[in-house]
């Protein structure tokens, strides 16, 4: 590890948070001096965030923890476009109402894990739909244009990709860079923020943002990017068989979110503490060194402490009874998800029904594997029917996945 003096560039680098930073000597510097303003960008296409941005909102609770400010962006104006980096086709544009109502939605999420008002070091919420709505485009393209190398921006992963694989890439998604980084611009002479956080395929944007400030303004302002987060099978981290890991709670149950954390591979699970937890690293260390059947001890911290993150407490000690209920004493417990069904209905479709699985085609290959249980017994027919007369049926996806089927 680098030997850095700021508690917020050590503290990033100890949990493991830093790929790549344009300036650490610089940012290191000014941490130590002031407080740093910092923000990352959040495009609202949907009503909620899933696991696959909670790198990124850490990262914004962690530059709170050293002491810094918190600028959440919510891409009310770049949203309209969509960022094209490393997507393999344009997204499906939104109207202003649908952005405006999931930036208000997705804005719950951030209550709990930052804390927003007035002061130095509280977060902050704003939408570049503010000053990306407002500007006219001959203006924009002799102000802002000029500063932009075509043979540049061609050569930057996120568009070569599309490129490479002869992927359309519209006008409007290639303007998405420029935007981006006026953004940096604008928030830099708005907020004096000083810092652009975001995933490692958003290096590229960072990089432009941090030129155009300087450039037009003369600003010095830095970028860091965290390192993409997979499995230890190599996996996308948040990808499931059953979809995305969503954090709110009614896109996915808090027993399914911890669940989601408990059944985290062992090579992971100190990775995971560091980068998705509070937990001190000293308890961590001690956790991770945990083997066999105690290393569950340290899968069940990891589910806990997340859960209550995102969730709250009471939804994180309920989930960790119903899961002990379920797998010590065989019970059916009371926050398993529910299924119900107005009729008698087909094995495939309950487990279709209980997000076990996606399609009926994954259903038939559950069954076929010997994974699907009803009531603890396992199904080998697929053609199995459950008549609606049946009382309170917990069906099984392997030794992890429970739920309830009920007819209404």
């Amino acid at each position: 590890m680098t030997a850095y003096k700021s508690d917020l560039l050590r503290l990033l680098d100890e949990r493991g948070y830093i790929h790549q930073a344009t300036d650490a000597a610089g940012l290191d510097a000014l941490a130590t001096k002031e407080v740093v303003p910092g923000y990352i960008g959040f495009d609202p296409t949907a009503p909620s965030l899933h696991v696959g941005s909670l790198v990124q909102i850490m990262l914004l609770r962690r530059l709170q923890q050293a002491g810094h400010k918190p600028i959440v962006l919510m891409g009310g104006g770049t949203g309209k476009i969509g960022d094209p980096s490393f997507k393999d086709e344009a997204r499906k544009l939104l109207t202003n109402e649908v952005i405006q109502e999931n930036c208000a939605s997705i804005r719950r999420i951030f209550e709990r894990f930052l804390t927003f008002g007035n002061g130095p070091t509280d977060a902050v919420m704003l939408d570049n739909s503010e000053w990306l709505d407002a500007l006219e485009y001959i203006p924009f393209l002799r102000e802002v244009g000029q500063h932009f190398s075509i043979n540049r921006m061609l050569s930057f992963d996120s568009v070569k990709l599309r490129l490479d694989r002869e992927q359309s890439l519209s006008f409007l998604e290639f303007n998405y860079m420029i935007l981006q980084a006026y953004d940096f611009m604008e928030l830099s002479r708005r907020a004096a923020c000083r810092l652009q956080m975001g995933g490692s395929d958003q290096w590229g944007n960072i990089v432009n943002g941090i030129e155009l400030a300087r450039r037009m303004d003369g600003t010095e302002v830095y970028g860091v990017t965290t390192p993409l987060i997979t499995t230890a099978d190599g996996g996308k981290m948040g990808k499931t068989m059953s979809g995305a890991v969503w954090l709110h709670e009614d896109q996915l149950t808090a027993y399914d979110y911890w669940q989601f954390w408990r059944n985290t591979d062992d090579r992971d699970v100190g990775r995971f503490l560091r980068l998705f937890t509070d937990v001190p690293l000293d308890e961590i260390e001690r956790l991770e060194q945990l083997e066999g059947a105690e290393i569950n001890a340290a899968k069940i911290a990891l589910a806990n402490a997340a859960t209550e993150m995102c969730r709250g407490a009471d939804a994180a000690k309920l989930a960790e009874e119903t899961a002990r209920k379920t797998f010590e004493e065989g019970a059916t417990g009371g926050n398993l998800p529910v299924f119900e069904a107005e009729g008698a209905i087909s094995i495939l479709d309950a487990l279709v029904g209980l997000n076990f699985v996606t399609s009926k085609k994954e259903a038939r290959r559950l069954i076929e594997g010997g994974g699907a249980r009803i009531n603890g017994e396992a199904v080998s027919d697929e053609n199995i029917m459950i008549p609606s007369g049946s009382d309170e049926i917990k069906l099984s996806a392997g030794k992890k996945k429970h739920g309830i089927l009920r007819f209404s």
